[in-house]
């Protein structure tokens, strides 16, 4: 397929869904929804507030990548995480959502069933998702607020894994390959984890209070599997362009990330406050562990690496927010942030180039969070510590079955978006830069 056919396709996919949305007959809700009556106007004022305070994170990422990668390409990597607010955002109306959260399509184990992956019709073009709140889902909420919360993690997602592609994947291949991913491996893994008859939540009891696994292990084992395919950089050594700019995305994503942990309470009370005050101290601890360790290691005491401590505690928390203490996150945060960098400077990891260390820091991250949610988390059967062994190796289970699904699902979508479009620049444009070569632009 030639450039020009290429384009011309992704035009007709777009005005294709356009058009469709114009004469969508909109189905309106059935009797399976609540009254009015039972909408929580608290909830609903948080969650507006903590759906902004998503969003705002992707925009951060983009600052906290293009800060990060050599000066010609800073334009290509940021615009590859803000594009996916276009990109996802119409996704998950027009079957993500559905995808992710309609009713179960899946399996019988011990004569119940546990879904897979939603029905793809029953929520498309956001059929049926009102203004009234759904029976299991967000049951104080309007319904439409649920569903536009949830978008913004879809979002962020594919957002993620951009930094270890960055400096060398083609820009059309990339588009093609955020929409195979949140259609093939986020939205199932959502479905799994979140839906209330989910396999890996329902089933195997796994705990995911705000994204750790759903987000963090998906990007990360997706960028890994993405660096893989794509190759090493011609050039893999470079020196960050902008810090302030890394500083600057630090500083979004932490304060996006209270509406990303402490919305995921689905309501203004006291579990989002915990969920909230978890979230910042975690990071804090990760934070100051990265640079006293980076010191203890004869590195200098440097801002981004502050910035990257700071991002991986709020990834380590992240599975367990709302279902930990506030003087085990201090534990979450300084673990978390010794294994993440060792990772970072491990030899073996460097030799794939990962631009911005994506998996050591957002795959490993998701890693221990969910290992150490299986051992602390509190509440009946949530944890080791509050179940036993068996709950823990429920967990472990789990965590080899989503390692195994996102890293082998996503180098598959790999293979397959490089059969249809090459995803890898060509030399010359790999030496211009990309953002003279793929945008026509210069920072």
């Amino acid at each position: 397929m030639n450039l020009e056919k290429r384009w011309i396709s992704a035009f007709i996919i777009i005005a294709t869904a356009a058009i469709t949305g114009l004469f969508w007959q909109h189905q309106p809700p059935t009797n399976n929804f609540n009254d009015a009556n039972a909408i929580n106007f608290a909830d609903v004022a948080w969650l507006l507030t903590a759906s902004c305070l998503v969003l705002l994170m992707t925009p951060g990422l983009s600052f906290f990548y293009g800060g990060m990668v050599g000066k010609k390409n800073v334009i290509s990597t940021m615009l590859k995480s803000f594009i996916c607010l276009g990109v996802v955002s119409l996704l998950w109306v027009t079957i993500g959502f559905s995808l992710s959260f309609g009713s179960p399509i899946g399996i019988t184990i011990n004569e119940t069933y546990y879904g897979i992956i939603g029905n793809p019709l029953e929520f498309a073009f956001f059929d049926q998702v009102a203004l009234l709140p759904h029976k299991s889902l967000g049951t104080t909420l309007p319904f439409i607020l649920f569903a536009l919360f949830q978008m913004k993690f879809a979002v962020i997602t594919p957002a993620i894994i951009t930094g270890a592609l960055a400096e060398r994947i083609r820009f059309i291949s990339f588009l093609l390959f955020i929409c195979l991913f949140t259609i093939c491996i986020y939205a199932p893994l959502c479905h799994m984890i979140w839906h209330p008859q989910g396999l890996l939540g329902s089933y195997f009891g796994v705990k995911d209070f705000a994204g750790g696994t759903v987000v963090h292990m998906s990007a990360g084992f997706a960028a890994l599997a993405g660096v893989i395919v794509l190759g090493k950089r011609k050039n893999s050594e470079h020196i960050p362009t902008n810090i302030p700019f890394v500083l600057l995305g630090t500083g979004l994503l932490w304060f996006g990330w209270f509406g990303f942990n402490a919305g995921s309470a689905l309501a203004a009370n006291a579990t989002a406050a915990m969920a909230f005050a978890t979230t910042t101290i975690a990071s804090a601890s990760a934070m100051m562990t990265w640079v006293f360790f980076d010191r203890l290691n004869g590195r200098k005491v440097s801002a981004l690496g502050a910035c990257i401590g700071a991002v991986v505690g709020l990834v380590v928390i992240t599975p367990s927010a709302g279902f930990v203490s506030i003087p085990q996150s201090i534990f979450f945060g300084f673990i978390g942030a010794i294994v993440s960098n060792k990772m970072v400077y491990w030899k073996k990891l460097k030799q794939i180039d990962d631009t911005l260390d994506v998996f050591a820091c957002h795959g490993v991250g998701g890693i221990m969070g969910m290992i150490l949610t299986a051992i602390f988390a509190q509440g009946e059967n949530a944890s080791l510590l509050h179940g036993g062994w068996n709950v823990f190796g429920h967990h472990m289970t789990a965590l080899v079955l989503v390692s195994t699904f996102t890293f082998g699902g996503a180098y598959l979508l790999f293979k397959l978006t490089n059969l249809i479009i090459p995803i890898r620049v060509t030399e010359e444009s790999e030496d211009v830069g990309l953002d003279l070569s793929q945008h026509g632009e210069k920072f």
